[in-house]
């Protein structure tokens, strides 16, 4: 699906503008542009090498969404109202099932980065503090370029990313879907959406 691989290179690139140290700054337009359009370069090189083994790139993979991505506060959106009604032992596994599935769907992608780049277009403030950083990802063929937003927020004095929107639609709210509806049809519980994360990452 078109939008699948768009997610995925979304997703990459998202990953590996935050690789180097964060900006320290207030949470500005500029500051946020600087922050997802300066730091490209040097993470692409550190996942993309054909040195980089499988487990090294997801070992680096994961530092770069702990470190740059608010993992625990996008897993808990994507759960809804279900993160309150999840025991605490739940809420521990299905935080670590999150994290792992993230590693193991899109570590490897970054083989097949073909020299895309990145354009920041412009930068607006939310109303909720959050800055929006709408960028086109370029392909080196020429072929039509594809809008992907990042919604940035500053945190503890550095900066992260809270969602991704490709083509105006959100990777967060399409995963906060998927997962109400299985949760829906499979017995209304976290502990079945555990046991079907834990069954993909088989």
């Amino acid at each position: 699906m078109v939008f699948e691989r768009r997610s995925v290179l979304a997703l990459g690139l998202a990953l590996v503008v935050g690789l180097a140290s964060p900006v320290r700054a207030a949470g500005t337009e500029e500051a946020a542009s600087r922050f997802i359009d300066g730091l490209a370069s040097q993470a692409i090189e550190a996942l993309t090498g054909a040195q980089v083994s499988p487990q090294e790139r997801a070992s680096r993979f994961r530092v770069l969404l702990r470190d740059h991505f608010a993992v625990e506060t996008i897993a808990r959106w994507v759960l809804g109202r279900h993160w309150r009604n999840a025991s605490p032992a739940e809420q521990k596994e299905y935080l670590s099932l999150f994290e792992d599935l993230m590693v193991a769907m899109y570590a490897d992608r970054f083989v097949n980065y073909s020299g895309e780049k990145l354009v920041v277009r412009q930068a607006s403030l939310a109303q909720d503090g959050d800055v929006v950083v709408a960028t086109d990802i370029q392909s080196p063929g020429g072929t039509q370029p594809f809008r992907v937003d990042w919604r940035v927020r500053e945190r503890d004095s550095r900066y992260q990313i809270v969602d991704v929107i490709v083509d105006g639609i959100s990777m967060g709210q399409t995963q906060r879907s998927e997962f109400a509806s299985f949760i829906r049809q499979n017995g209304g519980t976290v502990e079945g959406l555990n046991a079907e994360l834990r069954k993909r990452l088989n």
